[in-house]
C-alpha cells in the first residue's frame, strides 16, 4: 500500500507544481454552469492532440459564455467545420483564451461579423480587429454556446493559449475545478519487439499482454518473456464525475527497476508538433482496429516535445538470466493514478510467431521524394511524407488506383494526378477524384483541373478513382410554403443536398439583394434571421443557388409575404 500511496502523492505534487507556473484565480468560468467535461485538454484525435477541453453545456445550445477576464477581441472566425463560430480573447496578462463551436455572437460581436459577412458576401469569413476596437469586461456575455462547426454535440471547446508563443496549455491547470476522485481506466497492454532479435512472448511481432486488478487497486500483469530491446504501450482512458465520457489521460511514466525510462505529460504543447501524434500511437493498429494504443517508448521519427524524462527513448534492453520491473503509471490531472507492474524474465526461447517481412516491388526512402506511375495516375511522395522507409504495395488501373493502406500515417500531403485525356470535354466537367471508402463508396477530394491532368492532394493513403456527378442538388423549403404570410417568423430554413461530389457553394437573394443564410452541414441547412432586416416591401422574392463540386447548379425561387 506504501508505494502505491507514494506514487499517487508523487503525482500529486507534480500538478500541483505544474499549477504554480500559471495565475490562479485570476481567470473566472466562461460558463456559469458546474464544469463537466466531454473532452481533456491533449486527448488523442484525428492527427492532432485536442487543444484544450470541451465543457459539457446539458445538452443544449444558447448557454451565456462569459468573458474569463478583462481583453479585447483579436480573432473572429467562422467556418462551416472546424471551430465552427470561435472567439479569440487576447488578455493584458499575456494569455489568449479561444471559444469554439458557439451558436451566435454578443449583439456588439454579431452585428461587426455580419456586416463583414454582408460586405464580403460570404458566411465563411475570418478577421483580426484593430487591438481595443471590441472590448470584453470579466463577465461579460460574449457569446452563446453551440454546435457549429466540427462539433458532434453542443459542448463549448475552450482553451487558453499564450499570446506570444500560440501554444495552448491545460485550461485545469489555471486553478479551473472539474470533480475528479476516479483513477483513469487500463483497457489494453502490449508488448513491442523493437530490435531483430527480440522477442516477447516468443513473438517478434506486437503481442497483447493480459493482466489482473489486484486487491490494493494496482494492476499485474502475467509475467512476461523476452529478449533484446523491447518496448511497451498501453490503451485506457480516463473519466471525471459526473460523466460517462471516455477522455484524455493526464501523465504516463515508466520505470524500469525504480528508474524512470520516459515521462510524459499535456500540460502543453506546440500547433507545429501535433501532427507526430501519429508516431506517439501505435498507427498501424489504430488504422486496423480504431483502438489508440500509446508507446512508452519514442520512435525516431518522433518530434513531441511532451517528454520530461528519457533514458535509451524508453527502450528496454532484455538480458538472458536477468529478471526486471516495469511499472506504468498512468494519472489524470488530479492525481488520480492507475500502477500497472510488469514482470519481465530475460530468457532465449524460440519464435512461435514470426516478424512479417512481406515484400513489395516498390520500396519508400522517407527522406527522399517518391514518385510511381501507375497507369492512370501519377503519384509523388515529397521527401518526408512518411516517418520511416516501408515496402508500399501500389496497384495500377484504368480509372482507379490503389496506394497502399490506412494502417501508415502520412506527416505531409503527396500529389495524385490523374490522365484524362480519352474524357471529352463535357464529360471532364462533371468528373472528379475520389477516395473510396470503407463501403467502397466515393468520396469526393479537391480536384483542381487543368487541361489533360486532374490533380488532387491529400494525406490518406487507400484506393483513388475518377467518379462522374451528373445529378444537381437538391433544395427545400423546411419551415414555409409558397404565397405564406410569414409575419411571426423569425427565420427562413431551407435543406440543400448533394448526392455525390458535395456542395461547393450556395448563394441567396431576397427581392434581388444578397442575404446572409447560415450553413450547417451537418442538418443540411441554411438560415436566414429576420432580424437581418432588409425587407423593403411586402411581397418577398426568394431566390436560392446551390452549386455542387463539378458546378452541377439548381434554383430554388418562392414568394412569401410579411409585414
Amino acid at each position: 500500500m506504501r508505494p502505491h500511496f507514494f506514487g499517487a502523492f508523487f503525482f500529486l505534487f507534480l500538478s500541483l507544481s505544474a499549477q504554480q507556473k500559471y495565475p490562479q484565480d485570476v481567470f473566472q468560468s466562461p460558463l456559469d454552469i458546474p464544469l463537466i467535461l466531454a473532452g481533456t485538454f491533449g486527448e488523442l484525435r484525428s492527427n492532432h492532440f485536442h487543444s484544450g477541453i470541451d465543457i459539457k453545456t446539458q445538452r443544449r445550445q444558447g448557454l451565456p459564455v462569459l468573458a474569463i477576464a478583462d481583453g479585447t477581441v483579436t480573432r473572429i472566425k467562422v467556418s462551416l467545420w472546424g471551430y465552427g463560430k470561435a472567439l479569440y480573447v487576447a488578455h493584458p496578462n499575456g494569455y489568449t483564451s479561444v471559444y469554439a463551436h458557439l451558436q451566435k455572437f454578443s449583439p456588439e460581436i454579431e452585428a461587426y461579423i455580419k456586416k463583414i459577412q454582408y460586405k464580403k458576401q460570404s458566411y465563411e469569413v475570418e478577421v483580426f480587429p484593430d487591438y481595443g476596437e471590441l472590448k470584453v469586461l470579466k463577465g461579460e456575455t460574449m457569446a452563446y454556446s453551440g454546435n457549429t462547426g466540427g462539433s458532434s454535440g453542443p459542448h463549448l471547446h475552450f482553451e487558453i493559449r499564450s499570446s506570444v508563443t500560440e501554444r495552448p496549455t491545460n485550461p485545469l491547470l489555471y486553478g479551473y475545478e472539474v470533480r475528479d476522485a476516479t483513477n483513469p481506466s487500463l483497457i489494453g497492454l502490449f508488448g513491442y519487439p523493437l530490435s531483430d532479435d527480440a522477442l516477447v512472448n516468443q513473438s517478434a511481432k506486437k503481442i497483447q499482454l493480459n493482466f489482473t486488478k489486484q486487491a490494493d487497486g494496482t494492476f499485474l500483469a502475467e509475467k512476461v518473456t523476452a529478449i533484446g530491446t523491447i518496448g511497451f504501450g498501453f490503451n485506457g482512458f480516463d473519466r471525471q464525475d459526473m460523466a460517462a465520457n471516455k477522455n484524455g489521460v493526464y501523465s504516463v511514466t515508466q520505470k524500469v527497476n525504480g528508474k524512470t525510462y520516459s515521462e510524459y505529460d499535456f500540460e502543453t504543447f506546440s500547433f507545429t508538433e501535433t501532427r507526430y501524434i501519429n508516431t506517439l500511437i501505435d498507427y498501424a493498429h489504430f488504422g486496423k482496429f480504431k483502438q489508440r494504443i500509446q508507446k512508452c517508448f519514442k520512435e525516431p521519427s518522433n518530434r513531441l516535445g511532451l517528454y520530461s524524462t528519457l533514458h535509451n527513448n524508453g527502450k528496454i534492453t532484455v538480458k538472458e538470466g536477468l529478471s526486471y520491473t516495469v511499472e506504468l503509471l498512468i494519472s489524470d490531472i488530479q492525481g488520480n493514478t492507475t500502477k500497472l507492474l510488469i514482470p519481465v524474465e530475460g530468457k532465449k526461447e524460440t519464435v512461435r510467431v514470426k516478424r512479417d517481412n512481406a515484400k513489395t516491388d516498390d520500396f519508400i526512402i522517407a527522406d527522399k521524394p517518391n514518385n510511381f506511375d501507375l497507369g492512370a495516375a501519377k503519384v509523388y511522395f515529397p521527401a518526408n511524407t512518411f516517418y520511416e522507409d516501408f515496402y508500399i504495395n501500389l496497384k495500377k488501373g484504368e480509372d482507379t488506383i490503389a496506394i497502399h493502406n490506412n494502417q501508415v500515417a502520412a506527416h505531409r500531403n503527396f500529389t495524385i494526378s490523374f490522365d484524362v485525356s480519352k474524357y471529352t470535354q463535357a464529360d471532364r466537367k462533371q468528373l472528379f477524384i475520389a477516395r473510396l471508402d470503407d463501403k467502397n463508396e466515393p468520396r469526393h477530394t479537391k480536384t483542381y483541373k487543368r487541361d489533360n491532368s486532374f490533380t488532387t492532394r491529400t494525406r490518406t493513403l487507400g484506393t483513388y478513382t475518377l467518379a462522374k456527378d451528373t445529378i444537381a442538388p437538391k433544395i427545400s423549403s423546411r419551415n414555409f410554403k409558397e404565397k405564406q404570410w410569414l409575419t411571426n417568423y423569425s427565420y427562413l430554413s431551407l435543406k440543400i443536398s448533394d448526392d455525390l461530389s458535395g456542395i461547393n457553394s450556395y448563394s441567396a437573394t431576397l427581392n434581388g439583394n444578397w442575404i446572409l443564410m447560415e450553413y450547417e452541414p451537418k442538418t443540411q441547412t441554411i438560415t436566414y434571421n429576420f432580424d437581418d432586416a432588409i425587407l423593403n416591401k411586402t411581397e418577398c422574392h426568394l431566390k436560392v443557388v446551390v452549386t455542387d463540386n463539378v458546378g452541377n447548379s439548381s434554383t430554388f425561387e418562392s414568394t412569401f409575404f410579411r409585414k
